[in-house]
């Protein structure tokens, strides 16, 4: 009997044969033979919060809640080995308390490590790559049921591709990290016009570790936000009830009260947006990375993210509020922007070149197909990549130019997984059937 599984936007849907919860690498590759002898198709699930449909399947789905433990830790060279499934939340916690940290980090910390390396999370980071740049060896069960180890040592054809493999070319068991000591984040988050960060943007970039900004539609209102790296003695955590009133009940509870109001009356959401920043802005304080990295998201909605050439930024946000002008749409949610490095990971988005991030939402149960339309439109046209785990329209017709080393990354999907044991709907349309 089927059981019905969707994703945490609940935009995602899909009739299951069956789930398996594996509790080791064997358990999984015993699964995965298991099911590529009944002709089902198999994939694993973490979080579920990714907004496409990456890891649906009508057949065995993996749940890897139970493949979730530290494996081993060496504080001396700083390589963390965990299973997949571990959550990253418990993952940060985790090292925090062995004395170490990861680079960079996303703002959502839910996901599952393997399905956080997948879609290619990134976060944001002047000099650094993103979650996947920081990886130094997986284990993968392939669709023969082998369990592999690779590294840039060994198999490192297979480690190559599927550092962010878009869960095409199997199931990944174990993933070791590179950290470094544990370090502190002073962040300093500020109101700032738009037509000011457009015009400092190049120097806020370069003189800051890691800057974002969210900028509100219908306004010329921005949140800026700095991050940069301090003494750990000099930490100065916000206090208790200053996290609870500003991440709690103004940027959870308030805001998804005000993200209500507009889906019931949208002719508000340009007064809401005037009002946002001055709840949400200027604040100052210092701590362990991952808790200025990572930022507490109860409201539900759903994402379109485009990577871009860093230096098309400004052009794609000009065009933003343009189409968000012409269409007449009244959009609650603000557009956040970020920066990494470039690196040199063949499915990564921002393989080959500094890239600009630009994230746009919609509440929950809004219709989004105009607005995400409309600006994936601009995307393509600034060259822009959309992230794997994020809501777009994209097919691998119009994809493949856009990644030099896209026919490489399908061969090794062709070589591993010849029978399409971890194929689905949505892989056959960005990668191509096999």
């Amino acid at each position: 009997m089927s059981q019905g599984w969707s994703n945490w936007a609940g935009n995602q849907r899909t009739n299951l044969t069956g789930v398996a919860t594996p509790a080791t690498a064997q358990e999984v590759a015993d699964a995965v033979s298991s099911a590529a002898e009944r002709g089902l198709r198999v994939k694993p699930i973490g979080a579920g919060h990714s907004f496409t449909g990456i890891g649906l399947t009508d057949g065995i789905q993996l749940d890897l809640s139970k493949l979730s433990k530290l494996i081993s830790a060496d504080r001396r060279t700083g390589l963390v080995t965990v299973d997949a499934g571990m959550p990253l939340h418990r993952l940060n916690w985790t090292m925090e308390q062995l004395g170490l940290s990861l680079s960079n980090l996303g703002d959502i910390d839910r996901q599952t490590v393997a399905g956080a390396l997948s879609t290619g999370t990134h976060g944001t980071g002047r000099d650094l790559g993103g979650l996947a740049t920081q990886i130094r060896g997986l284990q993968i069960v392939l669709a023969d049921g082998s369990i592999v180890d690779c590294s840039p040592e060994d198999r490192p054809d297979l480690f190559d591709m599927a550092r962010v493999g878009l869960g095409a070319l199997g199931v990944v068991t174990a993933v070791t990290l590179q950290a470094e000591p544990l370090f502190t984040l002073n962040a300093k988050e500020r109101p700032m016009p738009l037509h000011q960060v457009m015009g400092d943007l190049d120097e806020l970039v370069a003189t800051n570790e890691h800057f974002e900004f969210f900028w509100f539609p219908h306004t010329d209102k921005t949140l800026t936000k700095r991050n940069n790296r301090i003494p750990n003695d000099q930490a100065a955590p916000l206090s208790k009830s200053r996290t609870i009133l500003d991440d709690e009940v103004i940027s959870n509870g308030l805001f998804e009260l005000t993200c209500l109001l507009g889906a019931r009356r949208p002719s508000v959401i340009p007064k809401i947006n005037e009002r946002a920043v001055r709840l949400m802005g200027d604040r100052e304080y210092s701590d362990v990375a991952h808790r200025v990295f990572v930022s507490r998201r109860r409201v539900r909605f759903v994402e379109m993210e485009y990577a871009l050439p860093r230096e098309a930024v400004r052009e794609a946000i000009r065009e933003v509020g343009n189409v968000i002008r012409r269409d007449g749409l009244k959009v609650s949610f603000p557009v956040e922007v970020r920066f990494t490095a470039g690196d040199n990971i063949p499915m990564s988005t921002a393989t080959g070149r500094d890239s600009a991030y630009v994230a746009i939402h919609m509440f929950r149960g809004q219709p989004f197909e105009p607005y995400f339309r409309g600006v994936e439109a601009i995307m393509r046209s600034l060259d822009g990549r959309p992230h794997w785990g994020k809501m777009h329209y994209r097919s691998a017709e119009d994809l493949r130019p856009t990644y030099p080393r896209f026919d490489e990354f399908v061969a090794m999907r062709r070589e591993v997984d010849p029978t399409g044991v971890f194929t689905n709907d949505y892989l056959d349309r960005v990668l191509g059937p096999l």
